[in-house]
């Protein structure tokens, strides 16, 4: 199948524009993250700029409020859970802190 020079400039740039970092700031008001002690996560505003800087991502914020039974956001949450859960075991010494990034994200996700 014949791919234009277009098509594959486009393919090239994609690639070249996955996974651009952003900025891992935690204060003022460009906070792409979330300090520790309030859930260490990322918030809306760094997900949109990690979307933008990656596009066809599917990003999307932590599952915080109530939420239905079996709905997309609970099987997210479950998921995360069970992710979470394993690097538990994998990092003994932020499990056993009450203040590591890892539990405070967890207790953000409800887990």
């Amino acid at each position: 199948m014949f791919v234009s020079v277009q098509q594959r400039l486009r393919n090239l740039l994609l690639r070249m524009a996955k996974d651009k970092p952003i900025p891992k700031t935690t204060k003022g008001k460009s906070a792409n993250y979330l300090p520790t002690k309030s859930g260490a996560g990322m918030t809306a505003k760094g997900v949109a700029a990690y979307r933008k800087a990656n596009p066809g991502s599917k990003l999307k914020t932590a599952v915080t409020g109530k939420v239905k039974a079996g709905s997309k956001d609970a099987k997210r949450r479950k998921s995360f859970c069970a992710r979470s859960a394993g690097q538990m075991a994998d990092f003994p010494k932020a499990a056993s802190d009450p203040n590591s990034r890892l539990r405070q994200a967890r207790r953000r996700w409800k887990c």
